[in-house]
């Protein structure tokens, strides 16, 4: 009978470490999924191909920006412009501001998606806030660039290219801060 325990212990940890590796993978994983295929508006990054893009004055696209905040975030986020037209190709810069409202000090990210999603192939961003995390004290506020261009190869079809962000709670458990729920 101890024998059997055994094999079924071993078994059981086996499976319980596995699950937690996979946990850990999961993250860089979905990162590389999304960038190989486009899918939930991963956006390429490049400064150096801007400086090849002609700018295509002769055609406009709409670009909507919209700015969400996760339940519990407790700050205040959004853009200051909600909608311009852009021609493919001019490098554009926007802002966005941040506050925290708590009284303890968190750490913020800014998680991007394009819609529709074959037009995540075309959006470059040369600077974002979302690159990185984003660490308030208690009442800071923040202006935040974005800078970007459409690519002119986007489709003729698409005529409206809406960039969202999501404001999650990033704050290390491990940190000292506390986040406010």
């Amino acid at each position: 009978m101890s024998q059997r325990h055994n094999k079924m212990l071993l078994k059981t940890v086996g499976i319980v470490a596995l699950m937690t590796a996979f946990t850990f993978a999961m993250v860089p994983l979905y990162n590389v999924f999304c960038e190989i295929t486009g899918i939930n508006g991963k956006v390429l990054v490049s400064k150096e191909l801007y400086e090849t893009v002609e700018v295509d004055p002769s055609r406009t696209v709409t670009v909507e920006l919209v700015t969400t905040i996760s339940r519990g975030m407790p700050w205040q986020f959004k853009t200051m412009t909600r909608r311009m037209e852009v021609h493919p190709g001019e490098l554009n810069e926007v802002m966005f501001y941040a506050k925290n409202i708590s009284s303890e000090t968190i750490t913020g990210q800014a998680v991007p998606s394009v819609a529709p999603s074959q037009a995540s192939f075309y959006v470059s961003k040369t600077e974002c806030f979302c690159f990185d995390q984003q660490t308030l004290t208690a009442g800071q506020e923040i202006d935040m660039p974005m800078k970007f261009y459409i690519d002119p190869d986007l489709p003729d079809s698409v005529h409206t290219v809406t960039m969202s962000y999501v404001l999650f709670n990033a704050t290390s458990k491990d940190s000292g801060a506390v986040a406010a729920n």
